[in-house]
């Protein structure tokens, strides 16, 4: 199945007093790009977390954000004025240098600020994080078969765009070989009228250089390899998106091969009407290369 590296989802829940909010979020990468934002007191979240995603996910830059909050009065807990103040302190000097440098930051609400460790005292989550991220594991799984539905989703777009393309791309190699196996008649009878008027004016040269010459050129104008390459890379990118995993990176490689053939073909024309198929065939492959981008 196609799936593509972009991707979006949310989810929130809820725990004895504690709500969160999910955001996940994909976009094209070369690699794969786990990033984790969440308290830091929820340690023992990472490994979980990463295993999850990797399960489901293999390229890509990945960011999963997690929003906790809990409402003072269900806590059973108390502000320390002085963490509270040191916090704040920390945030105006933020704030100052980032004001200096031109940078615009959102402003910290009290939920974020409770987050932070130390701010709440008198039993503190932090103290015994495991049943709040028993909670978030298990809240997890639902908001990762979102995300994974909507590459998936994408994907299958994608898969449409790219096999209509490659069935353009086979109409116009089909098109390039039917006008290359026209002009042959006329480059054999162009090919001996060069030969009868090299050799009628060449005396002294060698008949035998002079007639491998000229098999060079007629080498040089024949469009049959890259024809046929053209074609065997339409069947290897059709049985790449048939194909299960990820296949992005063998898909990208072959584009080029793709746009490689075909500036061959460009070069090697010598007619218009073929030539006007070689840039046809260019403009096409050089949109399915973008498209290609795009899966995972």
């Amino acid at each position: 199945m196609t799936k593509s590296m972009t991707g979006f989802a949310s989810g929130h829940g809820a725990y004895e007093g504690w709500s969160w909010a999910w955001d996940v979020r994909a976009v094209n990468a070369r690699g794969y790009d786990l990033r984790l934002r969440f308290p830091d007191w929820l340690g023992g979240l990472e490994q979980p977390l990463r295993a999850a995603f990797a399960n489901v996910v293999t390229r890509g830059n990945v960011t999963v954000g997690l929003r906790l909050t809990r409402a003072a009065e269900a806590s059973g807990e108390v502000v320390d004025p002085k963490a509270l103040a040191q916090v704040i302190d920390h945030l105006a000097t933020i704030d100052a240098a980032a004001e200096a440098a031109g940078v615009l930051l959102g402003r910290a609400t009290a939920a974020n600020i409770l987050t932070v460790r130390g701010v709440l005292t008198s039993g503190a989550p932090e103290d015994d994080p495991e049943p709040i991220i028993k909670a978030l594991l298990g809240d997890l799984p639902p908001v990762i078969g979102a995300f994974d539905a909507m590459r998936a989703s994408e994907g299958a777009a994608l898969h449409a765009v790219i096999t209509g393309q490659l069935d353009l791309i086979e109409t116009l190699t089909a098109e390039a070989a039917m006008l290359a196996e026209a002009r042959k008649d006329q480059s054999a009878v162009k090919l001996r009228d060069n030969l009868a008027r090299v050799l009628g004016n060449a005396d002294g040269a060698d008949p035998d250089r002079v007639a491998q010459e000229l098999a060079l050129i007629a080498v040089k104008g024949d469009v049959t390899e890259e024809i046929d390459r053209l074609s065997a890379h339409v069947t290897a990118a059709r049985d790449l998106l048939a194909s299960d995993g990820s296949v992005g990176r063998k898909l990208d490689f072959l584009a080029q091969e793709f746009n490689r053939e075909a500036n061959t073909l460009c070069s090697k024309a010598q007619a218009t009407d073929l030539t006007r198929v070689g840039l046809d065939l260019k403009a096409v492959i050089d949109q399915m290369r973008e498209q290609v981008q795009n899966v995972e």
